[in-house]
């Protein structure tokens, strides 16, 4: 399948480079700034390559461009930083700009040019760069020419044989105005085939891992999440029984999600789902503690050890299946140079002693991408688009010592949360909502008498992507009717409170 590939140079952008390529349909993958010719020779189909941009500046000389990938006669697209590495390479001068330029900028462009075909001679970009770019006039050759520049005149795009462009403006985000057309006309430039579609893939993955499992089992830990329950599908469906998903119930689970998992995968799916309760081992490690990051990491240990546990007793198991997205792995740092964002367990936290070879079909995918492969393979929709739920579960939305009795509570209050979401229909309106049982008791009457009991949180918010949020303004009324059923329904709840703080200056989660 026809590829064109995004090398790495630290922007903020650079996965969204890779999304856009996709979205049309082309395959592509990100690559560090290190690159080589003998890594680019062993990529079959290779119709293009996209320079991203970058925090540095060419003067540093830091990060340069592998002149020997030339020898790959492919076309090269340099976006902002990487426009300037593909400048310095042709002799011009790159200097600090007189005036730095961040956000909406109107150019003007040679539309006679490939990458500008069929486009408008004005159009709005989205800039983000402190350097300039200019060539002398003995540079301006037949083969090089300026095709797009600023309303200062200052050049913003070149290209180089109508096989090297530059643009110094960044078209992979929604801000720059037709830059749907600016990439689809890169790929035509490539020769690239946008065969690059989800069902192809499935077939590709089925075939890859009937191939690679043969006889062999497969055990795979199923979390209730959505990866983890895409990447169980695709495994049965390539190699039925031979996979074993496991389910380790740690009792910090939403109200009634063991059975709801049972429904689905194990009458609905018909998947073996090998279900171990381990609830009291981690209520009884749990015991005392109070920190939050201890307590996430005491989740995070016992999980592994009750999955090591129940991997060691099986036999004819061979490999370990997960779940990992490519999110997973570029915010690891094991895509490019970007700084690393978080360690992913399914990257780097496997236990040493699970002598098994990892599979991970879903690692070229984005979380969408996923999505759509599990709406081919039968999953339904409420399930694949189900609000975000932290992998320690409940144990980081009970505020101090875990407690069978506090689980309890916060489960009922949630599942009534839940219930009137869903009931106004307001799934879609908010991204993320649960409720928070807080370590604060206070004074309460109910029916004449005295409680002290606590102060449950309410947490709705909207986002895109959980990078930023904002408190979601739900009608007081709903307000209300949730806060009466709480109060009413759930024993050792007498006060509600409604969060209304974003992210940032707080979290999402509390803990």
């Amino acid at each position: 399948m026809d590829k064109i590939i995004v090398i790495d140079y630290g922007s903020q952008y650079n996965e969204l480079i890779v999304r856009r390529l996709r979205d049309l349909n082309v395959e592509s993958y990100l690559y560090p700034s290190t690159f080589s010719y003998e890594e680019a020779l062993k990529i079959e189909d290779l119709k293009g390559i996209i320079l991203s941009g970058g925090f540095d500046s060419v003067s540093n000389e830091s990060l340069t461009f592998n002149e020997e990938l030339l020898k790959l006669n492919v076309p090269i697209l340099g976006i902002c930083y990487g426009m300037e590495l593909l400048s310095f390479f042709l002799k011009g001068n790159i200097n600090k700009a007189k005036n730095s330029e961040y956000g909406r900028s109107l150019i003007n462009v040679d539309n006679t040019s490939k990458i500008f075909k069929d486009l408008p001679e004005n159009f709005n970009v989205w800039m983000s760069h402190s350097d300039s770019v200019s060539f002398n006039d003995d540079q301006l050759k037949d083969d090089l020419k300026i095709i797009a520049k600023n309303i200062n005149e200052e050049v913003v795009g070149f290209s180089y044989k109508e096989n090297m462009f530059g643009l110094l403006f960044h078209p992979e985000v929604n801000n720059t105005e037709f830059s749907k057309e600016i990439f689809l006309n890169f790929i035509d430039i490539c020769g690239a085939k946008r065969e690059y579609k989800m069902d192809t893939f499935i077939e590709d993955q089925i075939k890859e891992i009937k191939e690679k499992v043969g006889n062999k089992k497969v055990i795979l830990g199923l979390s209730g999440g959505v990866d983890s329950a895409v990447c169980a599908l695709l495994l049965h469906k390539a190699i039925g029984n031979q996979l074993i998903p496991v389910f380790i119930d740690h009792g910090l689970n939403r109200k009634f999600e063991k059975e709801e998992l049972e429904e689905r995968f194990i009458n609905n799916l018909h998947l073996n789902v090998l279900i171990k309760d381990y609830s009291e081992l981690f209520l009884s490690r749990l015991k005392g503690v109070t920190d939050p990051e201890t307590k996430r990491k005491i989740i995070g240990k016992t999980f592994i050890d009750c999955f090591s546990e129940v991997a060691n007793s099986l036999e004819g198991v061979e490999f370990l299946a997960q779940g990992t997205l490519y999110t997973d792995i570029v915010e690891s740092g094991k895509g490019g140079i970007s700084k690393v964002i978080k360690s992913h367990h399914n990257v780097g936290g496997l236990p040493k002693d699970l002598k098994f070879s990892l599979i991970e079909p879903l690692k070229t995918l984005y979380k969408d991408q996923v999505r759509e492969v599990g709406t081919i393979l039968g999953l339904d929709k409420e399930f694949l688009y189900r609000q975000p739920f932290p992998g320690p579960g409940l144990g980081i939305r009970v505020i101090g010592e875990i407690t069978k009795e506090k689980l309890d509570i916060l489960k009922d209050a949630d599942y009534i949360l839940r219930e009137e979401v869903k009931k106004n229909n307001l799934t879609n309106d908010i991204w993320q909502y649960f409720t928070v049982l807080t370590n604060i008791k206070s004074v309460g009457v109910m029916g004449d008498n005295r409680t002290y009991s606590y102060a449950l949180a309410i947490r709705c918010v909207t986002s895109i992507d959980g990078m930023t949020a904002d408190f979601y303004r739900m009608n007081y009324e709903i307000i209300a009717k949730i806060s009466s059923r709480i109060v009413n329904e759930v024993k050792g709840i007498n006060r509600i409170l409604y969060d209304v703080t974003s992210k940032p200056p707080s979290t999402i989660e509390y803990e």
